[in-house]
């Protein structure tokens, strides 16, 4: 089995240290000094313990796992395994990067999840930094193949998994099968591999669903605390139709650059393993997403805070560039820079910060 270093104790991060450890292979768990929560209760119990049940509801892989290594130091991180996993909110990436640059070899893999576009930024920061000579390789995955949530520190709820997750290889030519083995191997989860990290940021399926149906919600959310099942109330026929639009919008920003994408209810279905007809009714009788009632209870919610700025602010660049409109993408960004006083056109990840040109854009799309 596989050394893994996973960069990142969130949900996200916890979870996979538990599952890939359950898995069998040898984990090192990061998290920076000054989010040493989640750390210093792995290292107090000696691993993570993972629920049986949650609110009534029965869990998947439920036990208990030890973690070989529980770090707050990047170094300890980075010299212990060539596969890096990095599961963080997207504004977190730069910033960690930056910590771990120092300590890059060559032959890193680096596997951002969910990317968001990140294997092009951190691609670029790498060429601009004294290790811009190192062979490492870039992977974005489109989302976390769990359904999770940390309960209390060092314990988790797992309450569903993907049948798949799609994943792109940046630089393209690093994209060999030695590669794709390791990234295969080291996930609980069958893998599809794209084209690129923009069809991988396009392909997102958190695009449609999380940022505009909660602006569209904001009111009530605030003022009932999240008191709500996000994917069942706040979907209605309306909120659903209107969301229904925006993905057409995305699909004709892929198109438009050359790349066919999955619509939102495609994708829902593929790696949900269900055959729901619209996506109102996947969000309304979906069992993994109704086993718990919680639901976003204010602006700041990564909702809107990094869906919007890392999935919605790209597909704007990206349909300027291919010269397009996407009115509602681009109303979704103008309400919520208005919610919290941000102008995220400004402040979201931009093509420049990808490092992509115009060139560079038409050279992905071939």
């Amino acid at each position: 089995m596989n050394k893994i270093s996973i960069i990142g104790a969130g949900n996200g991060g916890l979870t996979a240290a538990y599952h890939l450890s359950k898995l069998g292979h040898s984990i090192c768990l990061y998290d920076s000094p000054e989010f040493d929560t989640q750390i210093n209760a792995v290292k107090t119990q000696g691993g993570i313990k993972a629920l049986t049940e949650d609110h009534g509801a029965e869990m998947m892989f439920p036990g208990f796992e030890k973690i070989s290594h529980a770090t707050t130091d990047i170094k300890e991180a980075m010299d212990f395994a060539e596969m890096v996993i990095m599961i963080c909110p997207s504004f977190a990436q730069e910033l960690l990067f930056e910590q771990m640059l120092p300590h890059l070899k060559d032959g890193h893999i680096i596997f951002l999840m969910p990317g968001n576009y990140g294997g092009l930024v951190l691609n670029r920061m790498k060429n601009v930094s004294p290790q811009k000579d190192l062979h490492i390789t870039f992977a974005d995955g489109i989302s976390i193949p769990w359904a999770t949530r940390i309960v209390e520190p060092g314990v988790l709820t797992i309450m569903g998994l993907k049948e798949y997750i799609s994943v792109s290889i940046f630089p393209s030519g690093h994209a060999t099968d030695k590669v794709k083995q390791l990234i295969s191997d080291s996930l609980p989860v069958s893998v599809e591999f794209l084209a690129n990290p923009v069809v991988a940021g396009l392909e997102n399926i958190n695009f449609g669903g999380h940022p505009l149906l909660t602006a569209l919600n904001m009111g009530l959310l605030e003022n009932f605390r999240g008191d709500f099942n996000y994917y069942r109330d706040c979907c209605s026929p309306a909120t659903a139709n209107a969301a229904a639009k925006m993905d057409k919008e995305r699909l004709a920003v892929g198109e438009a650059l050359g790349f066919t994408l999955k619509t939102e209810l495609e994708a829902m279905n593929a790696l949900y393993g269900t055959n729901y007809e619209t996506v109102y009714d996947f969000n309304r009788d979906s069992k993994t997403h109704g086993k718990i009632n919680t639901a976003p209870d204010s602006s700041k919610n990564r909702y809107i805070t990094e869906d919007v700025p890392y999935l919605l602010v790209p597909c704007f660049e990206l349909a300027t560039a291919a010269g397009i409109r996407v009115p509602i993408v681009e109303s979704c960004i103008h309400i919520a820079s208005a919610y919290n006083n941000e102008d995220y056109f400004k402040t979201g990840r931009t093509l420049q910060d990808m490092g992509l040109t115009s060139e560079e854009l038409k050279s992905l799309a071939k």
